[in-house]
C-alpha cells in the first residue's frame, strides 16, 4: 500500500474515543473506530475492499503512528478487530422519527 495515497479525516472525537474514514484518492476505503481505555488503545477497522494482509498490517500501523501514538493517552498493547464490509445507510434522530412517524409509533417505539 502507498502510504503517500492514503488520507484520514476525523468523523468525531470524544475524550476516549475517535473516528476516521479512511481514503485512498477519492475512494473509501476503510472506517476506523479507536477507543482509549486505561492501559490500552482498542481499534475496530471495517474494510470496504477486499485487502492483502500486508495492505491491513500497513494500515494499522499508520493509524497506531499517526493517531493512537499521538493521542497521549497510556498505552501499553493496541487490540484490533478488522471487519469487511460495506455501509448501508447513515441514519439520525432525525431519520427514526420520520420512521415512527410513517409506522404510527410513539417516541418509545411502540403504538
Amino acid at each position: 500500500m502507498n502510504i503517500e495515497d492514503i488520507s484520514m479525516a476525523r468523523q468525531y472525537r470524544t475524550p476516549y474515543s475517535e473516528g476516521y474514514l479512511i481514503r485512498r484518492g477519492e475512494d473509501i476505503i476503510a472506517r476506523i473506530d479507536l477507543h482509549y481505555g486505561q492501559e490500552s488503545s482498542y481499534a475496530t477497522i471495517v474494510l470496504h475492499r477486499d485487502m492483502a494482509e500486508e495492505e491491513v498490517f500497513d494500515l494499522i500501523m499508520l493509524v497506531d503512528d499517526n493517531v493512537v501514538l499521538s493521542a497521549e493517552m497510556p498505552r501499553e498493547d493496541f487490540y484490533v478487530t478488522v471487519y469487511r464490509g460495506e455501509e448501508i445507510g447513515f441514519y439520525t434522530d432525525e431519520f427514526l422519527e420520520e420512521h415512527r412517524r410513517r409506522r404510527g409509533l410513539s417516541e418509545n417505539g411502540r403504538d
